[in-house]
């Protein structure tokens, strides 16, 4: 480690080996002393920590990252900035981020070599970058830098997307750019919009994670240039290779899903990173694909591009070393020079405009004395169906000459229930005639209400639940009172909360057991109403003694209070009957106090007395006992015992005789 940083930060966070370093940060195996756990502790480069651009990029990486929570997105556990004390007494500040350790490789040091990867390992790869995109964009947030060095393999084969540095919003993307000019992301991964400086969306990391799935299935990224600028040209100019020319083991379905992906218009790309990853998996086990055949894009291609003119293409070479360092490689934060980006960008789409208008003059000009010969249109464009009705959108695309397929339904805030919402190929997108057209119609709103299915079996509680676009989640058992065994008592969340349409609805159902209530002091319609609320019925009733005062009320119950039984369980109840038990007095002369008292037993009123006596035999054993031995009385009647207190008696006093 270097000895800028800190040994420990926030008094919790070692600092050891650096085992990374990129274009503005290194980041550094560490131990968090509070929760015993290996981390890694990512933090901003000395030389750098003093720019405000860096210091803003920095902080909204970890913001970014910390709102997101997949397995497939490497979690972020804290951010902070340490104050440190140089050794000439000035003060800096060093922003960190600690994040969970990762321990595997990048999928570039995968294409190391050069070389291709397996398709079905290629597959799995961006299909778990796609689970990542998925779950950010609905997060609203948008990578905007998807490529292999941001990709780590873990040792188990999992994959995770880690560096949301210059991550943003989806709802401040465009004003982040038209206000920095700034281009950000890694030019053989750049999309064309980014390319032109324009407004950014999710449908822009689709083409990263295209060009990252076109370089694992070639060995080789899409676009390569002796600069960056000539790259950044490639992507919103050019029509890359279909994969199998490159590599002949790539099946035809797989180059319409790559091509699909870098379409230079973002609505000819899939919709959401979760329609492209259902293509993706289709084109792997050989089933049909949505994607458009691969020469719809060359035809599109031919039809977009200006007619060849005697004007020289201007070369990139005259660009100084400054502006292709505008869009940065793999290791080189863009940030820093924005403006050079900006204004190289805008000389590139002046010439290009400058060559169109030409070529357009020129081809007036040469064909102004031989009438054009008359087009036979072979493509359509497709129509745009958002907000139709099936029939509707059935007949303005079979209209345009395309095939309507009816897609899956999705979930939609903004379009009623059963109305279109999107299309692929999207609208305006030129398709050849007899190109299916799939369009995907509203299921409602995206928040929906967890349905009441207590007292439902789970059959029938998973039904409704699916009928509300809801899915069952973790199954428990708890006592409930009235509630029929493996029947629901209730869910989690509680019925009536909106939740996502989709998410996952816990159950709670019981296990037809209850637990017997304390009845004791209750009248006998009191301990009626207690059992029958705790699920249970009222057994016998037996009449037990008892004193005045528990007349009428309940002594005792069989089943005991707080015993476990099965619901529906009949509960005795034994009543007080206002009156002792009568019981016969016991001979306890001669004894002693305690074996009096032992012999007394059941009787709830004793007392005992002493008479004093002369007899030394006498002491401390029962003279009498009130009422006399063999009487039969309650056991409430009181009993008195007599004990002997020995007192010798007076000597007799001498006569005077």
């Amino acid at each position: 480690m270097t000895g800028q940083h800190p040994q420990v930060l926030a008094g919790r966070y070692e600092i050891r080996e650096l085992i990374g370093r990129g274009g503005m940060a290194e980041v550094h195996l560490g131990y968090d002393t509070r929760l015993s756990r290996i981390i890694a502790v990512k933090l901003l480069r000395s030389d750098i920590a003093g720019d405000p651009t860096f210091q803003a990029r920095f902080r909204r990486e970890a913001t970014s990252a910390a709102a997101l929570n997949h397995p497939s997105i490497v979690a972020v556990y804290d951010s902070g900035e340490e104050q440190l004390t140089g050794p000439d007494g000035s003060v800096s500040t060093v922003p960190y981020i600690v994040m969970e350790y990762v321990e595997g490789h990048t999928v570039r040091e995968l294409l190391g070599e050069g070389e291709a990867v397996p398709i079905p390992e290629a597959v799995e790869i961006v299909t778990g970058v796609l689970d990542a995109l998925e779950y950010s964009h609905r997060a609203g947030i948008v990578h905007r830098d998807i490529k292999p060095g941001n990709i780590m393999l873990t040792s188990t084969g999992a994959v995770k997307v880690m560096d949301f540095g210059i991550a943003r919003a989806v709802e401040d993307s465009a004003a982040t750019v038209t206000q920095t000019h700034a281009v950000v992301g890694t030019a053989q991964y750049l999309s064309p919009e980014q390319a032109r400086g324009e407004v950014v969306d999710s449908r822009s990391d689709l083409y990263s994670a295209g060009c990252l799935l076109y370089e694992l299935l070639t060995g080789q990224p899409p676009f390569v240039g002796d600069s960056a600028v000539a790259i950044a040209y490639q992507h919103v100019r050019e029509i890359p290779r279909p994969p199998s020319s490159v590599a002949a083991d790539v099946p035809e379905a797989l180059d319409r899903v790559v091509l699909k992906s870098l379409a230079k218009s973002r609505d000819d790309r899939y919709e959401d990173a979760a329609h492209m990853r259902t293509d993706l998996l289709a084109a792997a086990r050989g089933a049909a694909v949505l994607a458009p055949a691969v020469d719809t894009w060359t035809s599109a291609t031919t039809v977009l591009s200006p007619a060849p003119v005697p004007t020289p293409a201007p070369s990139p070479a005259p660009a100084p070393p400054v502006a292709q360092s505008a869009v940065a490689d793999e290791e080189e934060d863009e940030d820093k020079r924005p403006s050079r980006w900006w204004v190289w960008a805008l000389i590139v789409a002046l010439l290009i405009a400058a060559g169109v208008g030409i070529g357009l003059l020129m081809t007036d000009r040469l064909g102004s004395g031989t009438p054009a010969p008359t087009a036979t249109a072979t493509a359509a464009s497709v129509p745009d169906v958002k907000g139709m009705s099936e029939s509707e959108a059935r007949s303005a695309i079979e209209g345009a000459g395309l095939v309507f397929v009816k897609g899956s339904d999705v979930a939609s805030d903004e379009i009623p229930a059963g109305q279109a919402v999107s299309s692929e190929p999207g609208a305006g997108t030129s398709a050849v005639l007899g190109t299916e057209i799939t369009v995907h119609f509203s299921a409602g709103s995206a928040m929906v209400e967890v349905p009441d299915v207590s007292d439902m079996t789970q059959e029938q509680a998973k039904e409704a639940l699916e009928k509300a676009g809801l899915k069952v989640g973790t199954v428990t058992a708890e006592d409930a009172a009235k509630i029929a065994k493996d029947k629901v008592v209730r869910t989690s969340p509680v019925a009536g909360t909106s939740v996502k349409r989709g998410e996952s609805v816990g159950l709670v159902v019981s296990t037809g057991k209850t637990s017997v209530p304390d009845l004791t002091d209750m009248t006998q319609e009191q301990a009626r109403q207690a059992l029958e609320e705790a699920g249970l019925k009222v057994g016998d009733v037996v009449s037990g003694d008892s004193d005045a005062d528990h007349k009428d009320l309940v002594l005792s119950s069989d089943p005991a209070t707080g015993s476990q039984v099965d619901l529906g369980t009949y509960v005795s109840i034994v009543v007080g009957s206002g009156q002792a038990a009568s019981l016969p007095v016991p001979d306890v002369r001669g004894m002693t106090q305690t074996q009096a008292r032992e012999a007394l037993t059941g009787f709830t009123q004793v007392i005992f007395q002493s008479r004093t006596t002369t007899n030394a035999n006498e002491d401390g054993l029962v003279l009498e006992v009130t009422p006399a031995p063999g009487s039969t009385i309650s056991a409430d009647t009181l009993v008195t015992v007599t004990l002997g207190k020995y007192q010798a008696a007076p000597a007799p006093t001498a006569s005077g005789h």
